[in-house]
């Protein structure tokens, strides 16, 4: 008995006993909780950066709807530009080659206005350098070129080249009294101008 009364005494209760708890011991469910906060903090940068992304593509989208039109009209123009300059290298490419061929008309002309005489060497002559002249002319017209006569029309400055201004009772003022050098046209476009002689007003 004395023993055993001994030993209850010598044994400390147990909430006396003072047990050492480890000093960095987590308490169990922390570290996920500090993992939750961060995914959620995550989850709100990723989702501010997708507004960001949103916003973004939103306002490129409208300026790219804006823009498409004007583009579009840009091509078109160009487009447009492009034909045309194709169409007048087109039809003007043979500008300076006519050019160079009308000292040869104005000289067959000549050659006919000189062959007045009724010697019949004359005449067969001039018969033909006019159908020498008729076969160039019609060449020429195949090419558009056409000639520019304004014998007895009103001055014209955009086709004609005024050389004198002459008196002439019978004529109206302004008017084309002779033609000097004819001019001539390719497509609508002045090659050269006709050299005349106006009346005065």
């Amino acid at each position: 008995m004395a023993d055993e009364q001994q030993k209850q005494t010598e044994t400390p209760a147990a909430d006396q006993v003072n047990v050492e708890q480890p000093e960095n011991v987590v308490e169990p469910g922390a570290e996920n909780v500090e993992v939750a906060a961060d995914a959620t903090a995550d989850a709100e940068a990723l989702k501010e950066q997708l507004a960001l992304a949103e916003a973004e593509i939103a306002d490129l989208q409208k300026q790219l709807a804006e823009l498409q039109p004007r583009a579009q009209a840009e091509i078109q123009n160009m487009r447009r530009r492009a034909e045309q300059d194709v169409e007048k290298a087109r039809k003007f490419a043979l500008e300076k080659f006519a050019g160079e061929l009308l000292p040869v008309v104005d000289s067959l002309e000549r050659a006919i206005e000189v062959c007045q005489s009724e010697d019949e060497a004359t005449k067969a002559l001039k018969d033909g350098v006019e159908m020498t002249l008729k076969l160039f002319l019609d060449g020429l017209g195949k090419f558009n070129v056409e000639p520019v006569d304004p014998q007895g029309q009103a001055f014209n400055p955009e086709h004609h080249q005024a050389m004198s201004l002459v008196d002439a009772p019978d004529a109206e003022p302004n008017t084309v009294v002779a033609v000097m050098q004819k001019g001539y046209l390719l497509n609508g476009r002045l090659v050269r101008p006709a050299m005349v002689m106006v009346a005065k007003g």
